[in-house]
């Protein structure tokens, strides 16, 4: 698959074969994104819970699993030119953007552009679990307390997924200037690679 654009504040849908890798960059850098899978029949899906358990940690990086709800792998990470995702916090959505930042308009989120995105695919995501937040910077103080802080990556930089089963796929860029440094919303790129590649 050519690589294809997540517009800014947008989402895309995709299905990965198992062994197929999903190459997602940062053209720009500092733009956060959230990853959301399912099974590619929709009997499983992404659970955060589950990989920090199986991973004994939160900060996921190259070598760790994404694991199901039903205690299956769906995802390795087999490259990471970031080393820093977050896996906390939900999906940004329209009620969290009027609680929180007094938005009274229509904003685009990561919660709709995910759910677009499956239902395109034939994937009804109702409830949607939490998102694998790409290239957004959580820091957890001693008290537990989180702070949100500027990604880190760079333009160009890369996270590389290997599928572990078939995946119907969503992908958003985050429109919360605050996961992005305080920037405006900027695209990400997907590209599906064979499973020989990386």
């Amino acid at each position: 698959m050519a690589q294809q654009t997540v517009p800014a504040a947008g989402g895309v849908g995709l299905r990965l074969q198992r062994g197929e890798r999903l190459r997602i960059i940062d053209p720009v850098g500092g733009q956060s994104g959230d990853l959301m899978a399912y099974a590619a029949d929709g009997s499983e899906r992404l659970s955060n819970g589950r990989s920090f358990d199986y991973n004994g940690k939160i900060y996921l990086s190259t070598g760790d699993v994404l694991w199901s709800d039903r205690s299956k792998p769906m995802l390795t990470i087999v490259a990471d030119q970031v080393g820093r995702h977050d896996f906390l916090y939900a999906p940004c959505s329209l009620k969290m953007y009027r609680m929180q930042y007094g938005v009274t308009d229509d904003h685009p989120n990561c919660h709709d552009n995910l759910c677009t995105a499956l239902r395109q695919l034939g994937i009804e995501p109702d409830p949607l679990p939490n998102a694998f937040n790409l290239f957004m910077n959580v820091e957890v103080a001693v008290d537990g307390k989180l702070a949100i802080v500027p990604p880190r990556s760079r333009a160009g930089d890369a996270i590389v997924l290997r599928a572990e089963m078939d995946l119907a796929i969503a992908v958003s860029s985050c429109a919360a200037s605050t996961c992005n440094g305080g920037a405006p919303p900027r695209p990400l790129a997907v590209e599906i690679l064979p499973a020989d590649e990386t």
